[in-house]
């Protein structure tokens, strides 16, 4: 498993923003990188660098996908008919730790591919441990009976910190949620700017 949820915030201060949001990443601080190079000053990007940085920010921000799985979606993108990068952005946000975190049920991307994998989480009445499953207009998500009154979760609902988004309709009395459509990119609640196209353009270089 990617060790990246350990250094979350260093992904944060390597590509100068904020990415999730959040109120205690160190770019709120300090907007240089990490190690003892981050405040040399920058050049200009090169196409390649900025579409590879699109490519970092995005699968960064999905917590723990490695370069083999993110390269997969990329390839599931182009397969399906209508624009790639609607569609990257379609099946990202259809992962079961990305519907998770986007209910509120854990506080971050990282805490929802732990929570699924523990087996807090069903998905229409049975329990699904795959972070990578994909969730399908309809489904109801619903962390398990024996997990509702844990801390954790009890503090990411009660989170003012962000929304859940219309796509989603959740009920935090119950625990669950119900799936409701595939976003598009303007759907997404993402706290900085992402650019699939560059992402898709990326690959197919």
């Amino acid at each position: 498993m990617s060790k990246r949820h350990a250094a979350k915030y260093k992904i944060d201060r390597r590509m100068g923003e904020n990415i999730w949001g959040r109120p205690k990443s160190p770019v709120n601080r300090r907007e240089y990188g990490p190690g003892q190079h981050g405040q040399r000053r920058k050049g200009k990007l090169s196409d390649f660098g900025t579409q590879l940085k699109a490519k970092q920010k995005l699968k960064g921000y999905y917590g723990s996908i490695s370069e083999k799985q993110f390269r997969g979606i990329y390839a599931e993108a182009i397969r399906l008919k209508g624009d790639s990068s609607a569609n990257l952005i379609g099946l990202l946000e259809r992962r079961l730790d990305a519907v998770v975190y986007r209910a509120k049920f854990v506080p971050t991307v990282f805490a929802a591919r732990q929570f699924v994998n523990h087996g807090h989480i069903k998905v229409n009445g049975r329990r699904v441990n795959v972070p990578s499953f994909k969730v399908k207009p309809g489904d109801v998500i619903e962390v398990k009976q024996a997990s509702k009154e844990l801390a954790l979760v009890l503090e990411a609902s009660a989170s003012g910190e962000r929304d859940v988004p219309d796509y989603i309709e959740v009920d935090h009395s119950k625990m669950t949620a119900k799936y409701i459509r595939v976003p598009t990119l303007q759907d997404v609640p993402y706290a900085v700017q992402m650019e699939p196209n560059l992402v898709v353009e990326f690959y197919s270089r």
